[in-house]
């Protein structure tokens, strides 16, 4: 393809906007015959060097597969003015994408957003990682948190692409979100194979959480725990949350006695696999835009596994 042409003297673009076409598929086909008929107007080299470079995506991720079988109600995308940008990170996975909301994985060790925004050398963060992918793609986008993951914590999060859905999700957040569940690896062996923890949690001058029977002093908050497997030292558990403060399994754990394994803040011994053992595996939630139901899932670290 021809670069865009450039009157003499005059600045070089900063940014050439993406021009994004929709290729429906209504019939059962492979991919370059799809994009040979979708595409009349262009030469068949030209075809070929969309695949080439980059420029196909086929629903939502981008191919190079020129014999990809599709199928109706597939979606097929090509970006005529230059290469998807496509998202790799070692620590962190998207795993579903849109106008509005962003659903990505963070792995431990990771903050959420910087703790402290007068340090002159940004730090590495989730929200720092995604915010320099979008802006890559497109140097108006933005990003917006909505909520956090402690950062020895993996597991899914949301981020919101625009104001409102920001504010959407945080002005309702008990009523948009419809589930959460983490995994969790507790010392010991539970007395009950299930139950609740229900305290009011409060936080000290030293930013510890802990349990008070103070409702003036403390926020409710219940946690819920099932257990999934369990060995002669530990166990496995699955925990949903009525509530969500800050650090409320890891406090509502060592109140029952059984602290997660690597959480020396919150009881724990010893740190076997040099992690917290927490997990956040589902979120489910209303879309803040078009209400539809969203149900993310990821696996269980298989580190965890080892501790059993």
């Amino acid at each position: 393809m021809k670069p865009l042409a450039r009157k003499p003297g005059a600045e070089k673009s900063r940014f050439v906007p993406d021009t994004i076409i929709d290729l429906p598929v209504e019939a059962e086909t492979t991919l370059l015959p799809h994009l040979f008929d979708s595409l009349p107007q262009c030469k068949k080299q030209t075809v070929k060097d969309y695949l080439k470079h980059n420029q196909v995506m086929v629903n939502g991720n981008v191919s190079r597969q020129f014999d990809q079988p599709l199928k109706p109600g597939d979606d097929v995308k090509v970006n005529q003015s230059r290469e998807f940008q496509v998202f790799y990170h070692p620590r962190m996975k998207i795993y579903y994408e849109d106008d509005d909301i962003i659903v990505a994985y963070k792995g431990y060790g990771l903050l959420s957003m910087s703790s402290d925004r007068r340090s002159k050398k940004e730090e590495i963060t989730a929200y720092s990682i995604l915010r320099d992918y979008l802006k890559r793609k497109d140097p108006r986008n933005k990003l917006f948190i909505v909520h956090r993951l402690d950062q020895q914590t993996s597991g899914l999060m949301m981020f919101a692409k625009n104001l409102q859905a920001k504010e959407t999700m945080q002005h309702n957040w008990n009523n948009m979100v419809i589930e959460r569940k983490y995994v969790a690896v507790v010392e010991g062996c539970l007395e009950q194979p299930e139950g609740e923890v229900r305290s009011y949690l409060a936080e000290n001058s030293a930013h510890e959480v802990y349990s008070t029977k103070n409702p003036e002093e403390g926020k409710l908050s219940v946690t819920r725990y099932r257990t999934i497997k369990a060995s002669r030292k530990r166990t496995m558990v699955e925990l949903s949350l009525d509530t969500g403060r800050k650090n409320q399994i890891r406090v509502h754990m060592k109140d029952l006695g059984h602290p997660i394994s690597g959480d020396r803040r919150y009881g724990a011994g010893v740190s076997p696999i040099h992690r917290l053992a927490l997990h956040a595996q589902t979120l489910r939630f209303v879309h803040p835009v078009t209400r539809k139901d969203m149900n993310f899932s990821s696996d269980i670290p298989q580190a965890f596994q080892k501790l059993l």
